[in-house]
């Protein structure tokens, strides 16, 4: 029930920012850690609004994303995250469906350092995320890995992955 509350609000407030954003969509997404607890995030996306080497073959453009993830494990080992990241997107040319290819690198605050049976070593993480998928009407579903690490800066550094299936929705 607690996950239930903890998501509700979250979509309050990514919805306030949404309404308040022009040119912002809206991501969810479930899947899995490493370690095989459950994952579900919330996203806002806000686009660069700039392309880059657009040619025939596609462009290179990208977004704002900032997000809230829940990160379902036993009573002792959920936790919460809040990240911001800038990500680069190459999406290939099509008139309907256009695949995509996406990188990028930003920061998370986690509620804890443990998840699981993993010492994250300090609630500042970076975060890494690499995935693909495909825009159409509007919408976009894709799937996605994301790693968490301190890189380094407090030990220990254990880190945490997560691979998702996403569905986004442009306002």
């Amino acid at each position: 029930m607690n996950k239930l509350m903890y998501l509700a609000a979250a979509a309050a407030l990514s919805m306030t920012a949404v309404g308040a954003a022009q040119a912002a969509d809206l991501t969810v997404a479930v899947g899995q850690s490493g370690e095989s607890t459950m994952v579900y995030r919330l996203g806002a996306q806000f686009d660069f609004e700039r392309s880059w080497w657009q040619s025939d073959v596609g462009r290179l453009t990208g977004y704002w994303d900032a997000g809230y993830t829940f990160w379902d494990g036993d009573e002792t080992s959920s936790n919460h995250s809040l990240s911001f990241a800038p990500v680069f997107v190459y999406e290939f040319a099509g008139e309907n469906v256009k695949p995509y290819i996406e990188a990028g690198i930003g920061v998370a605050a986690f509620a804890d350092t443990r998840l699981e049976d993993n010492d994250l070593g300090s609630s500042f993480q970076f975060e890494d995320r690499i995935g693909f998928g495909v825009r159409f009407a509007g919408q976009e579903i894709g799937l996605r890995a994301i790693h968490y690490s301190n890189a380094g800066l407090k030990q220990p550094n254990d880190g945490s992955e997560t691979y998702t299936l996403h569905y986004r929705m442009s306002f």
